[in-house]
């Protein structure tokens, strides 16, 4: 028997808020499996369960907030003896969570945010259905609710959504100024409080070098001119698989400071930051990015801006980055120098695609260029190793044809 957790998705969260469980209380769940919804400053975010189980019982409803670390649920063998799995013995609710510690909520000063679920004339809607109906622009009086008394899920929205995309009816545009899910306001105050301790507690060092992109457009526009418009690459996977492929040579920027110490990561987890419409980033996962074709690196980060955008983002895709890279595209600054996430050790960033005069074999040529920034943290590197992962990044885009 074991407990499953409010989980921690990110640095700057603290607590969050179950909107929707996804099982109930006797059905069977698989490592991996998505077992509820959770809202943070950050957006409604899909959490996965990592073990295999029956779900035995559930300890937080919805609308309740409650701190990283508290028991949510339950998960054991189907023989309902939860009453061993978690600590009993008070924990004042004002401390804050140890790590590895599981707190039930019994123990704790828990804050209502929502009812379970709302009326919609005669029906009932969870709260994170209401969202996705509102991003997604379904109709939420043309659904069926297959949850526990009728209620309309998160789930029921998503089927009707595919359902009006296959019978081509276009999905009416959510309202202007309505929330997508998020609060901007509270997702900037997040995100000003983990870069303030980012900037306070990891000593920084910044890097940058100037790389020829002549090569790697030539190839990219060869390339493209074979494939159907919605196909086609951007420069960006170049940029992503180059950076991927550098960290394996550079191993000790890709991982984490965890307990006084630097933890590499045994794979290569891209965190991909994401501007959001009306404000607010967020940088989730690409995992294993390391080993994707271009192609498939290109779906992913289009299912990821989608899923960031309009919710459905999942909490190992928040939590499992070993390394962020910030590209400013078409119309950014020429550099950026970015502040890590922590417990991350390093953060690569690419400026705008320019044109510039390079030194080319003593002559002065005009060529496309892009200056990468490293930020490292030099509790765990230096700027020898700092130099090596660029160096390589540069190396790798020179030739784009072995991405």
């Amino acid at each position: 028997m074991s407990a499953f957790v409010m989980p921690s998705l990110g640095a700057d969260m603290e607590a969050g808020t179950v909107v929707e469980w996804l099982r109930k209380v006797g059905d069977t769940v698989h490592h991996g499996d998505v077992i509820a919804v959770v809202e943070t400053h950050k957006g409604a975010i899909e959490v996965e369960v990592f073990e295999d189980g029956v779900v035995e019982e559930i300890l937080v409803p919805p609308g309740e907030e409650v701190p990283v670390g508290t028991a949510l649920a339950m998960i054991g063998d189907g023989s309902g003896a939860s009453a061993a799995a978690a600590p009993k013995a008070p924990l004042p609710a004002a401390a804050p969570p140890m790590a590895g510690e599981v707190r039930r909520p019994d123990v704790l000063k828990v804050k209502p945010k929502a009812p379970v679920a709302a009326e919609e004339g005669r029906r009932r809607v969870s709260p994170y259905a209401r969202r996705r109906a509102e991003a997604l622009g379904v109709d939420l009086a043309d659904v069926k609710g297959t949850g526990p008394g009728g209620v309309v899920q998160a789930v029921d929205v998503e089927q009707a959504a595919g359902r009006a995309r296959a019978s081509g009816r276009e999905a009416p545009a959510a309202p202007p100024g309505r929330r997508r899910g998020f609060d901007p306001e509270a997702m900037r105050q997040g995100i000003a409080a983990a870069m303030a301790k980012s900037h306070r507690e990891i000593p920084h060092y910044y890097l940058d070098t100037t790389i020829d992109m002549q090569a790697a457009m030539h190839w990219l526009e060869a390339a493209n001119a074979e494939r159907p418009v919605a196909q086609r690459l951007l420069y960006a996977t170049l940029l992503i698989k180059a950076t991927a492929l550098a960290l394996r040579k550079v191993p000790e920027l890709n991982g984490f400071w965890i307990d006084g110490g630097a933890r590499p990561a045994e794979r290569v987890h891209i965190g991909w930051a994401i501007a959001l419409r009306g404000g607010g980033l967020m940088a989730p996962a690409i995992h294993d990015a390391d080993t994707m074709s271009l192609d498939a690196l290109m779906a992913a980060m289009r299912d990821l801006v989608a899923r960031a955008r309009s919710g459905g983002i999942r909490g190992s895709e928040m939590t499992d980055p070993t390394i962020t890279i910030t590209n400013l595209g078409e119309r950014g600054a020429e550099a950026v120098h970015g502040l890590i996430y922590p417990p991350q050790l390093a953060l690569v960033g690419f400026g705008r695609l320019a044109q510039a005069p390079l030194a080319i074999d003593g002559a002065v040529s005009v060529r496309p260029v892009v200056r990468a920034s490293l930020a490292g943290d030099h509790r765990g590197s230096d700027g020898h190793s700092g130099g090596l992962l660029l160096a390589a990044i540069d190396a790798l885009l020179q030739k784009p044809e072995g991405l």
